[in-house]
């Protein structure tokens, strides 16, 4: 093992060392384990503020508005073969007319199982005289158009639906109602889905 020469300690000859100091420190360091003290440091532009990303948010679903906005006005103008626009059909003046719920027995009960309350329907009155096969008798027609469904009850526990068929209760005009009436009990009554 060869020894290395150390090289010697530099010398600050322009420093002049308290008493208490070891000579190969200069006077510009400060005391061991004493840290200076500055003021905290800022980052500039705030970009870590509290809230800034909620803005930053916001802004971006604003421009993403704006754009929008401005593409649907602008498929709005190329849309109209005339610079003139159409007059606007106008609104049919809505007739007040006093509905009430008319139960209704309908031929199959698994086309019932299918209603729920909301849905449209349209009842079909099907003459089945007997003794005539489904060609000879008359034709279906249509008693009640886009009928609202109320209630669909549920069939009493012991109860069977084959022969009764299943009850609905619909929302319908008044005479409307009186022509159910007068249909099912000639007729056999289905529904189809408005």
């Amino acid at each position: 093992m060869s020894s290395c020469p150390r090289s010697p300690a530099p010398a600050f000859p322009h420093v002049s060392l308290p008493a208490g100091r070891p000579s190969a420190v200069p006077a510009s360091v400060p005391a061991t384990g004493t840290v200076p003290h500055f003021p905290p440091l800022r980052i500039r532009g705030g970009r870590y503020r509290p809230g800034w990303s909620a803005r930053r948010r916001r802004r971006a679903v604003a421009a993403g508005l704006a754009m929008t906005a401005a593409a649907l006005a602008a498929s709005g103008l190329r849309g109209s073969a005339s610079p003139v626009a159409a007059p606007a059909a106008a609104p049919r003046p809505l007739v007040a007319r006093p509905l009430v719920s008319a139960p209704v027995r309908i031929a199959d009960p698994e086309t019932v199982r299918l209603l729920k309350p909301g849905d449209r329907v349209d009842v079909i009155a099907a003459p089945a005289p007997a003794g005539l096969s489904a060609g000879d008798g008359p034709a279906a027609r249509v008693v009640a158009s886009a009928a609202r469904v109320s209630r669909v009850p549920d069939a009493a526990p012991g109860t069977g639906h084959s022969e009764g068929g299943a009850l609905v209760v619909l929302s319908v005009p008044r005479a409307t109602a009186a022509e159910l009436a007068a249909a099912s009990a000639t007729s056999r009554l289905a529904v189809t889905l408005c």
